[in-house]
């Protein structure tokens, strides 16, 4: 997957944004739903990497499977956030289930009327 692909993927979900919080690193891409983070990532990275949210066990699941490529979040919440190496070693198709499965563990977090503006109950 490269970089642009990422992003186009990341913007397809419903209400998704792109946004730089970071003024001390500006190159820094944060995705948010609802005003919450999905994916953070530095797109112009080499190997690209990006930090998805990921349920407590099936992150440790996904890091016993694909070690060296699926690490703890970094500068995140370790339980809660993966390290994805995004640079060919893992299948598209799984990186893309595993950033939708981002968005919809933070889309399941908004409040209910939030989720119905976005038909995701």
């Amino acid at each position: 997957m490269t970089p642009e692909q990422l992003r186009s993927f990341c913007l397809s979900f419903n209400a998704a944004v792109e946004e730089f919080p970071f003024p001390r690193v500006p190159e820094v891409s944060v995705f948010k739903v609802g005003g919450r983070m999905f994916a953070l990532t530095t797109l112009d990275a080499r190997p690209l990497t990006v930090n998805l949210k990921c349920d407590p066990e099936e992150a440790l699941r996904l890091r016993g499977e694909h070690p060296g490529l699926i690490v703890p979040g970094w500068h995140m919440n370790k339980r809660h956030w993966n390290t994805v190496t995004v640079d060919g070693g893992l299948p598209d198709r799984l990186v893309r289930e595993l950033v939708e499965d981002s968005y919809d563990l933070v889309v399941a977090r908004l409040p209910r009327a939030e989720r119905l503006r976005l038909d995701r109950p």
